[in-house]
C-alpha cells in the first residue's frame, strides 16, 4: 500500500530542529526527502567551496601585493571586507593612530577592497607631500562625493585637468585680491555686519553656527558670485544648511562605511545617499548663477570668478584639449564656495568654545587687543605682527580643532619608492594631518590646548613647521592666505567688541567633537556675547 503525503511537515532523522532542517511533504513523497538530503549535501559542498574561494582570494591578494610592489606592513585583510575589524567607522582617525603604534608611521590598510597607505607624523607627511611632491600629487578617492564630481572641479581633478584648473583658480583669486588689501576690506566689512548681528542678541544665549557661516560665506561669495547675500535671504540660509549638513554627512560612520564599500552601497537605498542629493542641489544653484552671468556677461569687465572662467571658456573654445567647460566651471565654483564657507566657520565655532573653556586665554587676548588696536579702530592684518599672543592663540585653535584630521586623500601618480617601500601607481595615500598637528616631536603638550606651542621664551611668536592644517606640497589649500586672514580678523573683531560667556562652568565644557570622520565636527552649544564697548554700525563705514 503506497504512502499518502498530505502536506504535513516531516522532520527528517539526523537533522536537528535547532538547525532548522524541515521539509514540507507533498506529492512525490520519498523523492522530496531525497531532494532534501541532496540539498543538505549541496549546502555543505557550497560552504566548502566558499572557504576554498576565500582562501584563493587571500592567496591572490597576497601574491598581487608582492607582485605589484613592496608595500608597507599592515594588518591582514579579509576578502572584500578588508580591515573592517581594525578600523572603527565612528573613529577612523583614532583607529589609524592605534595601528601606527603596531606597524610604524607608514602602513597599509584595506578599506574594504580599497588599498590605502597611511602616513603618520610630520616627518613622514612632509617627506611625501613636500620632498616627493610630484609623485604624491594625485587626488585620491572620496567615494561619498565622487559620483557628484566624477573627477571634475579643481579639488578632485587629476593630471592636466587639475594643473589647468589650479593655475587658473590661483591667478583669478589673486586678481580678486586674495592676500591683498581688497579682500581684507571685504573681511573687515563682513566682520562689522557680524558684530551688528551679534548685538541684536542683547547678551542672550544663542547657537553661533549660522551667525559664523553667514559672515564667512559672504567673503567667498563676493569673490565667486560678485556680491554678498543678505543675512535673512532664504536661499542663502538654505545653501548654508546644505553645506553644513553635507560636511556632517561626510563624517558619519555610515559615510566611512560607504567609502569602504561604495561599489555595492551606491546601488542601495538609504541615508548614505543623502549627501549625493545635497551636493546635487548645490550644483543646481551654482548652475543657475552661471546662467545669469552668461546672460549679462561683459568680457571687458569681469565681476567675479564665474565671469573670468566664462571669458576663458570663450578664448579656448577652439582648443580640443581645454578643460574650460561648464562642467568644470560648476564644480570648481562649488569647490571654492564649499571650502571657503565650512572649514573657516567650523574653526571659528570651535575656537569660541575653546576660549570659553580657557577664560584666562580669552582675557590675555582682550588685553593685547586693547594695547595694540584699542576700542574703536578696525582690526587689520598688519596688527598680527604686534600681537604675538593672539596670533599664537589663533594657531593653537587651528591645531587642536584639526578640522580635517585625515587630510584629503592623495594618490601616487607613478610607481614610487618611499622609505624602502614600492608604492604602485594609483595607490591611495592618507597623509594624516592630525598626526602632524599632534606630533610630540614638535609640540610639547600635543593633546592639550596651549598657545605656548607658538611662543618662544620671550613671548614672541614662533613658527612651527608641523603646523599644517592647510596641508602642504602641490595640493596645499587654494584659499590658505584668505583663510588665515579671516581667522585673525574675525577673532580679533569679535573679542574687541564682546566678552564670551557660557551657560556652563569652564570645567564642564566638553570640547570633544560631535563626530569625527572626514571632518571633526564641532559640538553644538550656546553662548552669550556681552558687549565691551559701543561701535559704529556697518552701514556707516
Amino acid at each position: 500500500m503506497s504512502t499518502v503525503f498530505t502536506g504535513d511537515i516531516v522532520r527528517l532523522p539526523g537533522f536537528s530542529a535547532g538547525r532548522g532542517r524541515y521539509i514540507a511533504a507533498g506529492p512525490g513523497g520519498p523523492r522530496g526527502i531525497s531532494r532534501l538530503i541532496i540539498m543538505e549535501l549541496g549546502g555543505t559542498v557550497g560552504i566548502f567551496l566558499g572557504i576554498c574561494f576565500s582562501c584563493l582570494l587571500l592567496i591572490s591578494a597576497w601574491k598581487r601585493m608582492h607582485k605589484e610592489g613592496k608595500l608597507p606592513p599592515g594588518p591582514t585583510p579579509l576578502p572584500f571586507l578588508g580591515n573592517i575589524l581594525q578600523v572603527k567607522t565612528s573613529e577612523p582617525f583614532k583607529s589609524f593612530l592605534a595601528l601606527k603604534e603596531k606597524y610604524g608611521p607608514v602602513f597599509t590598510i584595506y578599506l574594504g577592497p580599497r588599498r590605502v597607505v597611511v602616513l603618520c607624523g610630520h616627518d613622514t607627511v612632509k617627506e611625501a607631500l613636500v620632498d616627493q611632491a610630484e609623485e604624491f600629487s594625485g587626488r585620491g578617492e572620496i567615494a561619498t562625493i565622487d559620483r557628484n564630481f566624477n573627477g571634475f572641479g579643481v579639488a578632485l581633478a587629476n593630471g592636466e585637468r587639475w594643473k589647468q584648473l589650479r593655475r587658473f583658480s590661483l591667478t583669478t583669486l589673486r586678481n580678486f585680491g586674495m592676500g591683498k588689501r581688497s579682500i581684507e576690506e571685504r573681511i573687515q566689512e563682513e566682520a562689522q555686519y557680524l558684530v551688528e548681528e551679534i548685538r541684536r542678541t542683547k547678551g542672550q544665549p544663542f547657537d553661533p553656527t549660522f551667525f559664523l557661516s553667514r559672515t564667512v560665506s559672504n567673503v567667498i561669495s563676493s569673490v565667486v558670485f560678485g556680491s554678498r547675500f543678505d543675512y535673512e535671504d532664504e536661499t542663502f540660509l538654505s545653501l548654508l544648511r546644505m553645506i553644513n549638513e553635507s560636511f556632517i554627512e561626510m563624517s558619519t560612520p555610515l559615510a566611512q562605511l560607504y567609502d569602504m564599500y561604495s561599489c555595492i552601497m551606491q546601488y542601495l537605498p538609504g541615508r548614505h545617499n543623502r549627501i549625493y542629493y545635497l551636493v546635487e542641489d548645490l550644483k543646481d544653484f551654482i548652475a543657475g548663477k552661471i546662467e545669469t552671468n552668461q546672460a549679462t556677461l561683459d568680457p571687458s569687465n569681469p565681476r567675479d570668478f564665474i565671469d573670468c572662467f566664462l571669458i576663458q571658456m570663450e578664448k579656448e573654445k577652439g582648443n580640443p584639449s581645454t578643460e574650460f567647460n561648464l562642467n568644470n566651471l560648476v564644480l570648481t565654483t562649488l569647490n571654492l564656495f564649499f571650502a571657503g564657507t565650512e572649514t573657516v566657520s567650523s574653526t571659528l565655532r570651535y575656537g569660541l568654545l575653546f576660549l570659553m573653556k580657557y577664560p584666562e586665554v580669552e582675557e590675555k587676548v582682550h588685553k593685547e587687543i586693547e594695547q595694540v588696536i584699542g576700542p574703536n579702530r578696525l582690526p587689520a592684518t598688519e596688527d598680527r605682527l604686534k600681537m604675538p599672543y593672539t596670533d599664537a592663540v589663533v594657531h593653537e585653535i587651528q591645531r587642536v580643532t584639526d578640522i580635517v584630521p585625515m587630510g584629503v586623500p592623495h594618490t601616487v601618480i607613478r610607481d614610487t619608492q618611499f622609505r624602502g617601500y614600492l608604492l604602485p601607481k594609483g595607490t591611495d595615500v592618507f597623509p594624516l594631518l592630525g598626526s602632524a598637528l599632534r606630533d610630540p616631536k614638535y609640540f610639547s603638550d600635543p593633546e592639550n590646548f596651549n598657545p605656548g606651542h607658538f611662543l618662544d621664551e620671550n613671548g614672541r611668536f614662533k613658527k612651527n613647521e608641523a603646523f599644517v592644517p592647510f596641508s602642504s606640497g602641490k595640493r596645499v589649500c587654494l584659499g590658505e592666505a584668505m583663510a588665515r586672514m579671516e581667522l585673525f580678523l574675525y577673532f580679533t573683531t569679535m573679542l574687541q567688541n564682546f566678552s564670551l560667556k557660557s551657560p556652563l562652568h569652564p570645567k564642564d565644557i566638553d570640547v570633544s567633537p560631535k563626530m569625527s570622520g572626514f571632518g571633526n565636527i564641532p559640538p553644538v552649544y550656546q553662548l552669550s556675547m556681552l558687549p565691551r564697548c559701543p561701535r559704529a554700525s556697518a552701514a556707516s563705514l
